[in-house]
């Protein structure tokens, strides 16, 4: 008898489980190249407002300040997704590996070239002869903006130096201790620099009309990017993604920046919460709505990475297959 009894009671337990919905969380980790960046904002602002969890997610965010390494942590397989720039997608097709753009979270850079006050003479990208510039890492997404501009404005490749200063803080250094006299960063160390006085824009990506005048056409930047391999065998797990980051798409799009703030770690107002808030104010229009890709971006992408780089001459580059709209065309 007490042996049917704890068989009945062993029943109805997992009929209780499976009533509830309950089950094991899909555990995934995603690389951010610098979730500390407000470019980068959707994959922290999507942990704090609990949209993994409700998609049944086990997230963990594991924070690399270039994009360029946390590229090859994805590609070692050490993480299933990256938050970082698409431009990577394109540049890996020309060396043979297939990734793509899954969920589209911004159609701008978000970045700035900022100068040194202590060089005037420096107006524009066609007097950085013999300088040296600041990237997030070498082969990172800076750096490729970085090399086009220079080109584009005149300069060859071997004419100036790109240095690896990350962002935030180290970025900061470099530039007070004279390493680098200009370099491309990103909010909120953009807004900390300007209020001391101690840079200057040189080049402003942060808004759709500024990248446009800049670099000819819509540049689609921040991603959800993940190997295409991954992707068609763990379309369920993508999926949930893609529904977690639309949500907090919508929640950017229907928010002030005070109150998108407010979600966020204290840590990464860095002692300055109202310049925080008033750089989110001026670039929060960078996110995309629905995480499309933008009509012409790739093309735009495409078109400035073969304005320098040695990777893509000659090479065929199918942008049909650096990015997908399956997923975010199926969340409701």
């Amino acid at each position: 008898m007490n042996h049917k009894r704890l068989c009945l009671t062993a029943l109805a337990f997992a009929s209780a489980l499976c009533a509830s919905g309950a089950h094991a969380a899909d555990k995934i980790t995603l690389m951010v190249g610098g979730y500390e960046k407000q470019i980068y904002l959707p994959a922290k602002l999507a942990e704090g407002l609990g949209y993994f969890k409700a998609e049944g997610l086990e997230v963990e965010l594991l924070n690399e300040g270039a994009g360029v390494d946390a590229e090859g942590e994805l590609l070692t397989g050490a993480v299933q997704g990256v938050v970082g720039f698409y431009d990577h997608c394109v540049d890996m097709q020309s060396k043979g590996k297939f990734i793509e753009s899954v969920v589209q979270l911004a159609q701008a850079p978000g970045e700035v070239e900022l100068v040194s006050t202590r060089y005037p003479q420096i107006k524009s990208m066609a007097d950085i002869k013999g300088k040296s510039l600041g990237v997030t890492g070498l082969g990172s997404s800076t750096n490729f903006l970085t090399q086009y501009l220079a080109v584009k404005a005149g300069v060859q490749l071997g004419q100036f130096t790109s240095v690896a200063v990350g962002a935030g803080p180290t970025f900061i250094a470099a530039m007070q201790q004279d390493k680098i006299q200009a370099g491309m960063t990103t909010e909120p160390t953009i807004t900390r620099l300007l209020k001391t006085g101690e840079a200057r824009v040189l080049v402003d990506l942060r808004t759709m009309e500024s990248t446009k005048a800049a670099l000819g056409g819509t540049y689609p930047a921040a991603s959800l990017y993940m190997t295409t391999s991954y992707v068609n065998s763990h379309k369920e797990i993508t999926q949930k993604l893609a529904n977690a980051f639309i949500k907090t798409l919508r929640f950017i799009n229907t928010h002030s920046a005070v109150e998108i703030t407010e979600k966020m770690p204290k840590s990464f107002y860095v002692g300055d919460k109202d310049s925080y808030v008033k750089a989110l104010e001026g670039g929060k229009a960078m996110f995309t709505i629905d995480g499309m890709m933008p009509q012409g971006g790739p093309e735009t992408v495409l078109a400035v990475l073969s304005g320098y780089s040695k990777n893509l001459k000659g090479k065929k580059i199918d942008l049909s297959k650096t990015y997908t709209t399956e997923f975010v065309k199926k969340v409701k």
